[in-house]
C-alpha cells in the first residue's frame, strides 16, 4: 500500500523538533510537517543554511511557525545548551526527530574525545533525547523517531572495551556501528517507555537509497573511499529524492497506526513507499544492554525513563 505526504494527518497545534533540518532529509521532513500545520524547530549546526531553510519552509507553508536553534551534535556542551534553549520555549514536544548525522568520515575525534561518527550520530542524540525527554513525556502521546540506515546491517554491537574501534578503524564499519546504535537506541527507548507506562513511543526509520546531503558531505571531508565515490555517483542517478526518502521518518512520526519499537523504511529496501520493516531479533537484547551501559559511561548522562516518567 502506498503512503505519501498526503496521508499525514493534521499536525496543527503540535511541536516538532528536528535535528539536521537545515538541508536534505531534515529539511524535507520539516517542510512536510509545516505544511500540515506543525510548529517546527530546526536544530542545526550551520546557521547560514538554517536561515535559508527557514525561508524555504516559510515559502512552502506561509503560516508556519519556524524556529532555529543552534546545535552541534559533536559537542556535548552544545547539545545541552541547545536543549535548554528548546525547553525554554516549549514545555511540550510532540515529535522529536533525530535526523542529523555524518557518514563514512575519516578517523577523528569530537571535542569530547569520541570517535566522530559514534559521537555525532549516537552519543549526541543520546544526550539530546535525555535532555528533551521531559517535554516529550509532557505531550499527549509524544514520539521520538531516530534515523538509522541500511548500513546498520553491517554494524556490530559496540565493544565496551573499544567502542571507537581504536587500532582497527574503518570508516564504513564505524558508520554501520553508529547506525546500528541508532536502531538499538530507538528499540531500547521504546521498551523503557512501555515499562514506565508512558503513552510516548519511540521508533526508527531509514530512508533507503536517497540522494541526500550526506554523500556530498562525505566526499568533501575526504571520507568513504572508492566505495563512497562510486556510491555517491550511483545515488545521483538512481537514488530517491529527499522528499521521497523522508517519507519513512514522516510515517513513523505521524501515522496513527504506527507502533512503538517499529522500523519504517522503503518497501523494496532501497526504494519504494514507506512500510513497517521486520526486525531481526538475534543479538538485539545484548546490543541494547551494551549501548545503555557504554552511552551512560561515556557521556555521564543517564537516560532513566522510569524516573522521568514519574516526574511527568
Amino acid at each position: 500500500m502506498s503512503w505519501s505526504e498526503n496521508d499525514i494527518p493534521s499536525q496543527h497545534g503540535r511541536v516538532a523538533v528536528i535535528t539536521g533540518a537545515n538541508g536534505g532529509l531534515g529539511l524535507a521532513t520539516a517542510k512536510a510537517l509545516a505544511r500540515q500545520g506543525a510548529d517546527v524547530v530546526l536544530a542545526a549546526r550551520n546557521q547560514t543554511k538554517a536561515r535559508v531553510a527557514h525561508d524555504q519552509i516559510r515559502a512552502a507553508a506561509p503560516n508556519a511557525t519556524v524556529e532555529i536553534v543552534p546545535l552541534d551534535l559533536s559537542s556535548q556542551e552544545s547539545v545541552k545548551r541547545a536543549a535548554a534553549d528548546v525547553l525554554a520555549g516549549h514545555s511540550r514536544i510532540d515529535l522529536l526527530i533525530n535526523n542529523a548525522g555524518v557518514m563514512a568520515m575519516p578517523e577523528g575525534r569530537t571535542v569530547d574525545g569520541y570517535e566522530t561518527q559514534l559521537g555525532t550520530n549516537h552519543l549526541g542524540h543520546w544526550t539530546w533525547t535525555a535532555e528533551l525527554l521531559p517535554a516529550v513525556l509532557a505531550a499527549d502521546a509524544g514520539r521520538v523517531v531516530t534515523l538509522t540506515s541500511i548500513a546498520q546491517h553491517q554494524g556490530r554491537n559496540l565493544d565496551p572495551a573499544n567502542p571507537f574501534l581504536d587500532g582497527r578503524y574503518d570508516a564504513w564499519r564505524a558508520y554501520g556501528n553508529s547506525k546500528l546504535a541508532n536502531l538499538q537506541f530507538a528499540i531500547g527507548l521504546n521498551r523503557r517507555l512501555q515499562a514506565a507506562g508512558s503513552r510516548a513511543i519511540a521508533l526508527a526509520a531509514h530512508p533507503g537509497w536517497t540522494d541526500s546531503d550526506l554523500q556530498t558531505t562525505t566526499a568533501s571531508a575526504g571520507g568513504g573511499g572508492l566505495f563512497g565515490r562510486l556510491g555517491g555517483r550511483a545515488t545521483d542517478v538512481f537514488g530517491m529524492s529527499v522528499e521521497r526518502g523522508a517519507l519513512s521518518q514522516l510515517r513513523a512520526a505521524t501515522d496513527p497506526t504506527a507502533q512503538g519499537g517499529s522500523l519504517y523504511g522503503p518497501l523494496f529496501v532501497s526504494f519504494g513507499s514507506p512500510v513497517r520493516k521486520p526486525l531481526a531479533p538475534f543479538g538485539i537484547d545484548e546490543g541494547i544492554s551494551r549501548l545503555w551501559e557504554i552511552s551512560e559511561r561515556l557521556t555521564g548522562v543517564p537516560l532513566d525513563v522510569a524516573a522521568q516518567a514519574r516526574r511527568a
